[in-house]
């Protein structure tokens, strides 16, 4: 049996395959290698996120999406191709249908190049829908019911917050503030208090590792090695679980300024069933610890993480392929002339 439906979390650090009935089939990074002599893809996903920082002068690794919108069209299309060839086989007769995660905030401009980048890559036909509602659907809200459902999707770029109803989006707001505004924010602090220089990996690392959204009790700590910035030499300093919290203090305060701006814009009837249900929390971001307990703090309203959060929007775009006429409201597409 021929598969020809594909789902594609198409993220800013991270980008997710789903098939129907297999599940999250490949979980690699948005990052792409590129040769400056002939402008041929070198490496896609883990293999080239290993070169960012390590490559000659002849390739660049780079990210071909930024906040969730196509920031390169070319490489962007050589990637979707590679994710469409891992998850399918090189080898195959029909052409899929793919589905592919949009930010809530995209153009019409934008939309068409992801949708057209889709179909060059080997797409049949191609549809988009905005992550606040494939996160819903794969975090098991009643998107279609007459009722309020409230979903946080924070990923790597972005993160948006709405409130559905009958299979749309009632309020919504998006913000540049997530996992790598976290990350850099853990860098900042690193040379200004420890005067030590971190990258990117390792500033991830210690977010993982120790990073809360509120101050943890027992406090721990973690050894992280950096590049002293007086002296230059390699450099070992003890880091305290608190102290990344204060770190990640003001991006952590723009997200929740973004989920009470969607309280503020709900109607009072949808409102009463965001109160009752509470707000679900997915995306990457959403496993740091306790950012369910401060937004619950931030709002009143009760807050908890989705089973699976990473995978959500990508179990969302499974779901919303084996039901295209339940979700069409939701899905848009460009047919062709």
């Amino acid at each position: 049996m021929f598969i020809r439906k594909i789902g594609i979390d198409l993220g800013t650090t991270n980008s997710l395959v789903f098939l129907p009935r297999k599940g999250v089939v490949l979980n690699e990074p948005t990052v792409v290698a590129v040769s400056i002599l002939d402008k041929k893809v070198v490496a896609v996903g883990h293999a080239a996120k290993e070169m960012i920082g390590r490559t000659p002068e002849t390739i660049v690794a780079s990210r071909p999406m930024k906040d969730g919108v196509i920031a390169d069209y070319r490489i962007t299309e050589a990637m979707l191709r590679y994710f469409v060839s891992r998850a399918l086989g090189s080898f195959r007769i029909v052409r899929p249908d793919v589905m592919i995660s949009v930010p809530a905030g995209i153009t019409s401009t934008e939309r068409r190049a992801v949708i057209e980048a889709a179909r060059s890559a080997g797409a049949r036909e191609a549809y988009v829908v905005k992550e606040p509602i494939l996160a819903a659907i794969g975090a098991g809200l009643p998107i279609n019911a007459p009722s309020g459902s409230m979903i946080v999707n924070s990923g790597g770029g972005t993160t948006e917050v709405a409130v559905l109803s009958l299979g749309g989006l009632v309020a919504v707001s998006s913000v540049r503030v997530a996992g790598n505004r976290l990350d850099a924010a853990i860098m900042e602090f690193m040379k200004r208090k420890y005067n030590v220089a971190i990258g990117e990996r390792t500033a991830e690392q210690i977010k993982i590792a120790i990073g809360a959204a509120l101050p943890l009790k027992e406090n721990p700590k973690m050894a992280v090695k950096g590049r002293d910035l007086a002296g230059g030499l390699p450099k070992i300093i003890e880091v305290k679980s608190n102290e990344i919290t204060d770190a990640m203090a003001d991006p952590l305060r723009e997200i929740v300024r973004a989920v009470k701006a969607v309280l503020r814009e709900t109607p009072p009837e949808l409102a009463a069933d965001v109160i009752e249900n509470g707000m679900v929390l997915s995306g990457g971001t959403a496993l740091l610890r306790h950012l369910d307990r401060l937004l619950e703090q931030a709002t009143g309203v009760p807050a908890r993480v989705a089973d699976e959060s990473l995978f959500c929007v990508a179990k969302g775009t499974g779901a919303a392929l084996e039901s295209l006429d339940v979700y069409k409201q939701s899905i848009s597409s460009l047919r062709r002339p």
